[in-house]
């Protein structure tokens, strides 16, 4: 009893302890801060510059450099702008205050290396690697950019290069979450060519600094530049970002809606989607729930389009917005569909980051807060237990924090004490070993900062290097006579260097050529080969039909049917010496042979054979014999067996000037059900005629690069039927 009673007032005192922490930060009563930017210089007012209580609100200076803004004491103010360095500022009473700034000019020297015999392509070798290793390796990447430009040969990197460098730069520090220096690094690239790409990172970066009017001013000048349909939605959308950000929920949703119009109209799928969600956080923020929901269901839809990892992403978020809307069971529903998809991921889709809401127990922990807020304690357990072992796997200490502290209120309230202090103890645990971590990563987060910024000066350092060089010209000016001795001597070896580099490039292109005649000769060798396999059997398949009708004593369908077999005959051998013949030629072809398979076959299948009027037959041109075996593969295998009168049907079709689709159907037994009624004799015996074609297209192919494609494939769901689809190209 004693046990139990110390237990409630171990958790009543911590609960106590925690409603103090809460309440303390808001004791202290919100009034209305004035304050004024000014130059240090001159006491000039600055217009236009960003004015945030960290986490709380926002607002901008006006002309007269004043601002006035919601506080508390003890807030923390942070005056920014793109003109000076940052002011932080502790709010210790109610007083008007002046905030006096030292402007600074930022000048882009042109970056100059030292002369080096290395070939100019080395530079974009090292920026390759450079991005490579962006959102791997921030130093390697940084050490790159810096190999990129001393490989330069001559004196000077050009504009282009240079420009290239620093936007490089930039996009490091922006992945690697270091705004502030990404800010200069794209200025600097901007002033060297001012490319439009750059600007709109230039104009992120200002915002993801918290330089929110430098960036609306940045976004809204691009607006007057000839910008592609791609790159004006993601000025629109950067505009409406920014005004989210400063909770300006109206010019939010008219640039998003702006941006969402042009990308409609262009098609701009990914960008349809992520602006549809945007609109509904930015209608959601603002309250509009009706509107906010309208959106966020087109933005659901639109993403299962897209990749599974993006998908996953737009049901988190419409997850976040059931729960403000307080649909706990759609909530619910939605973060169990996300959470199932996270589990079927891929490894490369997955998300590494433990601070992404997509991980298992950061939804396993909203799922148990969606069923807390129903009261649905008992629901809400095994969710937080799942929370709380995968976020201790993977070393996720926020989120086992906060799971392990909702388990222990939850065991709290349903009155089981024993298990609310062993989840409180727990809980303590956790919240020790984070404040240690937090420690260390803010430890490690100065020293990458500090790290960075030296590498970077090593770039900066090449300048000087350029002017140490130029001295080293001079010198070597005075020792002009030796060098041009040098030089004599250099440029004869190097003639023979290239006589010699001639004579074998010459030498390799022969015998490649010769390779290659060889090849085609050898190719056309084994088509022919092919072709005079496929006479004998085409011959022999056929004479078998007539001795069918002379077995049966019908001597006047036989002679009938040799007589078209003859014409059939005289045409086959005709074309035999052809590597190609006229698509009118096969038609016809095919057409006396279709007639002669259903003279034989009447009771068991109808044909018909339809040309696309707009098919110039002349223009294309096809290898003889080879639609033929598709053909007797359909009667001999597949209607043949078929108990009802079946259907043949041979069609023509006009794909585009350049492709004729060439379609070979039946309605026969199938596939599958030929090749369960063949003997043991007949599977051991591969198909003769359909061995050859394939061989045939193989090497056509090869010769003539993707002429002739086919495709063989069941006609109908219940695997009856063949389809075989041929692609034939005109050149």
């Amino acid at each position: 009893m004693k046990r139990i009673l110390s237990i409630c007032f171990l958790l009543f005192f911590s609960g106590i302890l925690f409603c103090s922490a809460q309440n303390k930060a808001t004791s202290q009563p919100v009034f209305l801060l004035k304050g004024k930017v000014v130059n240090a210089a001159d006491y000039s007012p600055i217009s236009k510059v960003n004015i945030e209580i960290t986490g709380k609100g926002y607002t901008t200076t006006n002309n007269a450099g004043e601002f006035v803004i919601e506080a508390r004491i003890g807030d923390e103010l942070v005056v920014r702008s793109d003109d000076f360095k940052t002011v932080y500022y502790i709010i210790k009473d109610q007083q008007k205050i002046t905030v006096e700034v030292e402007k600074v000019e930022n000048e882009a020297a042109p970056i100059s290396t030292r002369s080096r015999s290395a070939n100019k392509d080395f530079f974009r070798v090292y920026i390759d690697s450079a991005n490579y290793f962006l959102k791997k390796d921030a130093k390697r990447s940084i050490e790159y950019v810096t190999k990129a430009l001393e490989s330069v040969t001559g004196k000077n990197p050009t504009n282009l290069q240079n420009a290239v460098a620093f936007e490089t730069l930039g996009d490091i520090n922006l992945q690697w979450q270091l705004p502030d220096l990404a800010l200069s690094n794209y200025k600097q690239s901007v002033n060297f060519s001012p490319n439009i790409n750059t600007r709109i990172k230039l104009a992120k970066a200002y915002m993801r600094n918290g330089n929110y009017q430098e960036s609306i001013q940045e976004y809204k000048n691009l607006l007057k530049a000839d910008l592609t349909p791609y790159q004006q939605v993601e000025a629109y959308e950067g505009l409406g970002d920014n005004y989210k950000a400063t909770n300006d929920a109206v010019k939010s949703v008219f640039n998003y809606q702006k941006g969402l119009d042009i990308a409609n109209q262009k098609k701009i799928s990914p960008k349809i989607t992520d602006l549809n969600s945007k609109i509904g956080e930015a209608y959601a923020k603002g309250g509009a729930i009706e509107e906010a929901q309208t959106y966020f269901e087109n933005s659901l839809t639109l993403s299962k389009s897209e990749n599974k990892k993006r998908a996953v992403e737009e049901k988190n978020k419409v997850a976040d917005f059931y729960n403000q809307k307080r649909d706990f069971d759609r909530e619910i529903e939605l973060r169990q569909e996300t959470l199932d998809e996270i589990q079927s991921m891929d490894a490369e889709e997955s998300e590494d980051d433990i601070n992404s809401p997509l991980t298992p127990q950061r939804q396993n922990y909203k799922i148990a807060n969606a069923y807390v807020a129903q009261d649905k304690y008992q629901e809400a357990i095994p969710f937080l237990e799942k929370s709380i072992a995968e976020a201790d796997k993977k070393e996720d200490l926020v989120v086992q924090k906060d799971a392990t502290r909702k388990l222990s209120e939850i065991y709290r309230d349903i009155g089981d004490y024993g298990k609310a202090a062993e989840s409180y103890e727990r809980y303590v645990e956790v919240v020790d070993e984070l404040y240690i971590k937090k420690e260390q990563e803010l430890s490690q987060a100065t020293r990458f900062s500090k790290e960075i910024a030296l590498r970077q000066n090593r770039i900066t350092s090449l300048e000087n290097e350029r002017k140490l060089n130029e001295s080293r010209y001079k010198l070597a000016f005075e020792n002009q006579e030796l060098i041009e001795k040098n030089n004599k001597i250099q440029k004869w070896i190097i003639g023979s260097l290239i006589v010699i580099a001639l004579l074998l490039l010459f030498t390799a292109y022969t015998q490649r050529k010769n390779v290659q005649q060889q090849k085609f000769a050898n190719n056309l060798l084994a088509l022919k080969s092919l072709r005079t396999q496929m006479n004998p059997h085409f011959i022999f398949n056929a004479l078998n039909s007539v001795n069918s009708f002379i077995a049966s004593n019908d001597e006047r369908a036989a002679n009938k049917y040799l007589s078209e077999f003859s014409q059939l005959m005289r045409s086959v051998l005709e074309n035999s010496e052809e590597d190609f013949i006229p698509l009118s030629k096969e038609i016809e072809l095919l057409e006396l042979y279709v007639k002669l398979e259903h003279f034989r076959f009447k009771d068991k299948f109808d044909y018909e054979v339809t040309v696309d009027e707009s098919i110039n037959v002349d223009d294309f041109v096809i290898p003889p014999m080879l639609l033929q075996p598709y053909v007797e593969n359909a009667v001999w295998h597949g209607l043949r067996y078929k108990e009802d009168k079946g259907m043949l049907k041979i069609n023509f079709q006009q794909k585009d000037k350049e492709t004729v689709i060439i379609t070979i159907e039946d309605d026969g037994i199938g596939r599958k059900k030929s090749k369960e009624l063949k003997t043991e004799n007949q599977k051991k015996q591969k198909s003769k005629g359909m061995g050859n074609i394939q061989k045939r297209i193989s090497i056509l192919n090869e010769m003539y690069k993707d002429k002739v494609d086919v495709i063989v494939e069941d006609a109908f769901e219940n695997e009856a039927g063949t389809l075989v689809r041929l692609t034939l190209k005109k050149d």
